[in-house]
């Protein structure tokens, strides 16, 4: 017997973390073929500015993010990019990664503000963990089809929806100021 330990009794198991997934730009055919297979709800967008996916140690996509213009028109400042499809295979913290990769993405391309939608059903705690808020909630739509434009029916049926943004500073202070000019033109012509 030798007086030296053990070299296995010595030995601690390794304590480095599993590689973390990684946020990395792909195509918009690459993002269609993820929502088509992943998103049960929602056919693809016919467009997009950007789409963002998330992949894991091996390569493989988990998630993926698409980012367009609004879909309102309202919206549709210049200003105002849209997330409008965003699915994972459920990885934790996925959605709250593609999220924030996604705004940090806008605002590097000037946008001021993103938007998004929820049914209420659906848990938001990736939105709320990202900064984003409540805006307003919609109440369901009983079919887009008009007389002047025939349209088919979306697969969603009819939910109520949640409208989320999430916000620059700028955005904040150019909002305030238009709310605040109408108000002092009013006071400036007085009574009626």
């Amino acid at each position: 017997m030798t007086d030296q330990p053990e070299a296995s009794a010595h030995h601690r198991p390794s304590r480095r973390r599993p590689a973390r997934p990684r946020v990395r730009p792909i195509s918009y055919r690459q993002a269609c073929a993820y929502i088509s297979a992943h998103h049960q709800q929602l056919e693809r967008p016919q467009g997009h500015t950007f789409s963002l996916g998330l992949t894991n140690h091996a390569g493989n996509l988990i998630g993926v993010a698409m980012v367009g213009r609004p879909d309102a028109r309202h919206h549709d400042d210049g200003l105002t990019a849209e997330v409008t499809r965003l699915a994972t295979d459920g990885p934790r913290n996925a959605y709250s990664v593609l999220l924030a990769a996604a705004w940090r993405v806008a605002r590097r391309m000037g946008y001021q503000r993103m938007i998004t939608y929820t049914h209420t059903d659906r848990p938001a705690a990736g939105l709320r963990a990202t900064g984003w808020k409540v805006v307003t909630e919609t109440p369901p739509a009983h079919g887009r089809n008009r007389l002047s434009r025939h349209r088919a029916p979306r697969r969603t049926g009819d939910a109520t929806r949640t409208h989320w943004q999430v916000t620059t500073e700028d955005w904040r202070t150019r909002t305030e100021t238009a709310d605040r000019v109408p108000r002092q033109a009013r006071e400036e012509q007085g009574p009626r």
